[in-house]
């Protein structure tokens, strides 16, 4: 099929590019790039309020619709020019590869149907001649889906990413710098050829404008190849650490290796399951024909050193745009709350307390707002440690996921094990869990004006159980709900009421409080990183 180059030739009437995955790592990165070079764009979630908070979202075209229902993307592929196919269902469960088919199928047929013009595609680089993983063969497979349609198709093919928030940069930070002595699997001695997000983006802005109709695939590395022991070693020397001793064994499968890292790191192990076993084929580009159509960026790829040193600088800095728990799993949260009409007739178990709190609402809200990550959960600690570590072992997300920032959240940001699906600011903060039970459950915090210029504090946790067993887990838990939540409520109001109390009286020499904001910097001594560095993107 051929097609029309895809250029912006005039300024008044620029390409319409659509953009998948939008909340997620890399969706959430290429919208703001595509901007910058001049294309309209158009980003497409199950659920719009997803976006809300983004700095580019009043800039772009918002659309709702899902891959899953045909029906939706007519409206959201209508006049695209590109569409950037960025859905993949890591650590999908049962029956991924399925819905991974189904979902690139409709698209590719729904973006004939509207005459798009490309469809560009990001998967990984793998060998022709083995068996794959299942998600990577998941993923060629997309890839292979997009090709045969009847729009022309660019796939990009990479290995490692790196990048600040990446999972596979996660993954790295946290074992160099928390295990000075590892015991790998043998294949960590595999080559790979890792390439900074930035330089991602350079080329998937890039392929939007390639001339002709390529429909093919495109392997995009740096200009390093090494081992991923190397990597870690890498790692360390930029970051200021001592030197990794690294010890190779024949007989860490890659299912005890997720399991380590689901404990080590914060990526839990279904997420880090895929991600270690693409380590098990070398991951090198077989070509690299991308270079001679797409210019390389200015100052020319990103070496290894440098892609690590300007995620190190984005973690420090607070300033981590998207990172790999950005999308939330499919369904949420989408499943609507116990008090909507769909749920009428059902079980919903609960409890609800109310407060008085001697504090301003702003202030209140301040400390609601700042829940969880470093400042923790305001009751049991203990508790919460014991309930995280049991879900990490199941393969839950557990507390380690922590926050995209210290002080502010937007709706869809990843908090410990649970997700923001609603937040009416100065007013509601509901949050969904993501962890292991057998129900569903909302945890809700609420801010209220009060007569005398305190404020109400609403707190409210509901569960929906699933069967049986979602029942028993309730009523195993019950005993402890006055400890947790109970203590919980008292010690947020505490928190606000001597916050408030700090504020009306600075001590000598402060005119304000001081917050202590949570950074993530590396453990190691001797790490020089300027503010003034570049970011990774």
């Amino acid at each position: 099929m051929s097609s029309p180059d895809i250029r912006a030739d005039d300024p008044s009437d620029p390409p319409l590019a659509l953009v998948t995955g939008a909340t997620g790592y890399i969706g959430g990165r290429v919208v703001p790039e595509l901007l910058r070079a001049g294309l309209r764009v158009r980003a497409m979630a199950r659920h719009a309020d997803r976006l809300d908070g983004r700095p580019w979202r009043g800039d772009i075209e918002v659309v709702e619709a899902d891959v899953m229902d045909p029906a939706t993307l007519e409206d959201a592929l209508d006049g695209v020019d590109v569409a950037y196919y960025l859905i993949h269902a890591m650590g999908g469960g049962k029956g991924f590869a399925a819905h991974d088919r189904a979902g690139a199928q409709n698209f590719a047929d729904a973006a004939a149907r509207a005459g798009v013009r490309r469809i560009v595609y990001l998967g990984g680089i793998h060998p022709d001649d083995e068996e794959l993983s299942p998600h990577m063969a998941s993923r060629k497979e997309v890839g292979d889906i997009l090709l045969a349609g009847p729009v022309p198709a660019v796939v990009l093919r990479a290995a490692v990413i790196l990048g600040s928030g990446s999972a596979s940069f996660e993954v790295m930070r946290h074992l160099a710098e928390r295990l000075p002595v590892m015991v790998a699997p043998r294949w960590i001695h595999n080559r790979i050829q890792p390439i900074a997000v930035r330089d991602v983006l350079h080329y998937l802005v890039g392929a939007a404008r390639l001339e002709g109709a390529p429909n093919r695939t495109f392997d995009i590395g740096g200009p390093d190849v090494l081992t991923y022991s190397g990597l870690l070693r890498a790692y360390a020397r930029v970051a200021g650490l001592r030197p990794r001793r690294i010890q190779a064994v024949p007989v860490l499968t890659p299912r005890l290796a997720s399991h380590w890292i689901g404990l080590v790191t914060p990526v839990p192990t279904g997420i880090a399951r895929p991600l270690v076993e693409s380590l098990i084929h070398e991951s090198v580009a077989a070509e690299s024909d991308l270079r001679d159509l797409v210019p390389d960026p200015e100052g020319g790829l990103t070496d290894v050193d440098r892609a690590i040193s300007l995620a190190l600088t984005r973690i420090r800095d607070l300033d981590v745009s998207t990172a790999w728990h950005s999308a939330a799993p499919a369904g949420a949260p989408s499943a609507p709350l116990p008090e909507d009409p769909e749920w009428t007739g059902g079980i919903v178990r609960g409890d609800e307390r109310s407060r008085h709190v001697a504090a301003a609402p702003e202030t209140l809200w301040s400390v609601i707002e700042g829940i969880g990550g470093t400042n923790g959960w305001y009751s049991w600690r203990l508790g919460w440690v014991a309930r995280g570590l049991m879900d990490r072992i199941v393969g839950g997300p557990g507390l380690r996921r922590g926050r995209r920032h210290p002080q502010r959240l937007a709706v869809g940001d990843a908090l410990d094990w649970w997700r923001v699906e609603r937040l009416v600011p100065g007013r509601l903060l509901r949050l969904r869990a993501e962890m292991r039970v057998p129900g569903e459950a909302w945890l809700e915090l609420g801010v209220e004006s009060a007569d005398d210029g305190g404020s109400l504090l609403h707190q409210r946790a509901v569960y929906h159980p699933r069967g049986l067993l979602g029942d028993a887990y309730w009523w195993a838990v019950w005993p402890f709900h006055g400890i947790v939540f109970g203590g919980m409520q008292r010690n947020i109001a505490r928190a606000a009421e001597n916050a408030d109390g700090a504020a009306a009286e600075p001590p000598p020499g402060r005119t304000s409080p001081s917050p202590t904001p949570f950074t993530t910097r590396p453990t190691g001594q001797g790490t020089t990183r300027r503010h003034d560095q570049e970011p990774d993107t």
